[in-house]
């Protein structure tokens, strides 16, 4: 049985993931955000990218069978199974320093672009850009004169999605530290999470 990994509150994890191979993200309490990034093993410019996947799904909300594919317009990761409620969001940038400075904090708060610097050096890497992440269990709903609200994750306590890689990759997660606006449920509080990678 494979071992499940901490992503701390308000942290990040990265893993190697080798093509074919799944990763199982557990939303373990429930209502938690988690950024989610990919890069090729072997190129860390090429990255898993939003923008690039919305052309090739021609939509916005990735559901099970879908392939996001990169700034190079290849498959990189499918989703192979979700019983969380299938709300992700693809449209917000990562938060930062920047993004709580505008929220009124004053000094440091952890954020989800830190994050995945600091996850990602535990491998001795560091990404040439943060990348647009693929934002699990984000609950962004666009309305229909095209504005975007901010509502509480919707994916039940021990839900997951199940990812498979189609190439050898790099794989980052940010247990997002957003306690301001409650997207990690009403109470703001954010928690750990789990992943396990399965073999092909």
């Amino acid at each position: 049985m494979a071992t499940l990994t901490a992503v701390p509150a308000r942290k990040g994890k990265a893993a190697y993931l080798a093509a074919g191979e799944r990763l199982r993200l557990v939303n373990t309490h429930g209502q938690q955000v988690v950024d989610t990034w990919a890069f090729n093993r072997d190129d860390l410019g090429e990255f898993l990218s939003m923008a690039h996947s919305h052309a090739h799904l021609s939509k916005i909300l990735p559901t099970t069978g879908d392939t996001l594919v990169s700034n190079r317009r290849r498959p990189m990761l499918t989703f192979i199974e979700d019983n969380s409620g299938g709300i992700h969001d693809t449209l917000i940038a990562a938060c930062d320093r920047w993004r709580y400075e505008q929220l009124g904090v004053a000094g440091h708060h952890d954020n989800c672009a830190d994050n995945l610097r600091a996850a990602l050096a535990e491998f001795g890497l560091d990404p040439p850009v943060i990348p647009a992440p693929l934002n699990m269990f984000m609950n962004i709903p666009v309305g229909r004169n095209g504005a975007v609200s901010w509502e509480p994750a919707i994916a039940p306590v021990g839900s997951h999605v199940v990812l498979r890689a189609e190439m050898d990759l790099v794989i980052a997660f940010s247990a997002c530290p957003q306690d301001i606006v409650p997207i990690n449920g009403a109470d703001c509080v954010p928690r750990d999470v789990h992943f396990e990678i399965i073999p092909a």
